[in-house]
């Protein structure tokens, strides 16, 4: 299957926008533009133009089917429209994708080993010494404060409770600066960073820097994180494989059609192969 991705979008307010003869209106793209963030007007106009266009693409053929809305209603009560189930409804009828299987998953987990190992799990204590992240006085103030520190707790590591306890403004100061277990992915990029230097028993050698201030930073215990076995993560393979596969094979879809119409105001790139191979 062809990876394809749709051109930029190039309408603006003052060209027509048009799909087969038929013209999108522009108070209905600047309408649609309210639920296309952007960095400019013109930007969220175009983006809104295409999903329209495409909306409309999706209409035609369903239309050409003979297709009937057959609306769908969520767990919360919500209700397709119409035009919402029509596309949802020649989606489901003409883009026909393979499904994963147990091989397929096998393989693509054997293939990724790293991507499905749990998360390490640090336990730690640190001694915070905070200042804002734009008060350059601060936090030059902060680091001088941190250095004094730790140079205590090198002479005396036994001692970083009680720096801790008398040091640091986080409220963990109260239980000597311990966090308790930190998973990988939960805290600041440069604390993590700070803890995967060290080894167990170990504190910094240079205070670390986060948003918040700077940390004098002692790795207790590290967990290392276990590889999770294949059924437990072979739902979530398959998910994601048929997800991919699926997205694809829409936008090829959509591309296909484009291809065949005749569009104005906004450019859509053609397909130039067939859906599924």
């Amino acid at each position: 299957m062809s990876n394809l991705a749709f051109a930029s979008p190039t309408a603006s307010p003052s060209r027509v926008v048009s799909v087969n003869g038929r013209t999108i209106p522009r108070e209905t793209i600047a309408q649609e533009a309210q639920h296309h963030p952007a960095k400019t007007p013109a930007a969220a106009f175009a983006e809104a133009a295409r999903a329209l266009v495409i909306r409309q693409l999706l209409l035609d053929r369903a239309n050409e089917l003979g297709l009937f809305p057959a609306p769908l209603e969520d767990a919360q009560g919500r209700r397709e429209t119409d035009d919402e189930a029509l596309v949802r409804q020649v989606v489901e009828a003409e883009v026909i994708t393979p499904v994963a299987d147990e091989a397929i998953c096998r393989r693509y987990y054997d293939m990724n080993l790293r991507r499905f190992h749990a998360s390490a799990i640090f336990e730690a204590a640190h001694i915070l010494f905070p200042a804002a992240p734009g008060d350059q006085a601060a936090r030059a103030e902060a680091r001088i404060e941190a250095e004094a520190v730790l140079k205590l707790v090198q002479a005396a590591p036994e001692r970083f409770a009680e720096l801790a306890r008398r040091h640091s403004a986080c409220p963990s100061s109260q239980q000597g600066g311990n966090l308790g277990q930190i998973s990988a992915g939960t805290t600041s990029p440069e604390f993590e960073k700070a803890l995967d230097r060290l080894q167990p028993g170990e504190s910094c050698t240079e205070p670390a820097e986060t948003r918040y201030g700077f940390h004098i930073v002692r790795l207790n215990r590290r967990i290392e994180g276990q590889l999770l076995p294949f059924e437990a993560v072979r739902e979530r393979i398959a998910n994601y494989l048929n997800e991919t596969v699926e997205r694809r094979a829409t936008v090829q879809y959509i591309a296909m059609l484009a291809g065949k119409a005749t569009i104005t105001g906004v450019i859509l790139e053609a397909a130039t192969s067939p859906l599924v191979q």
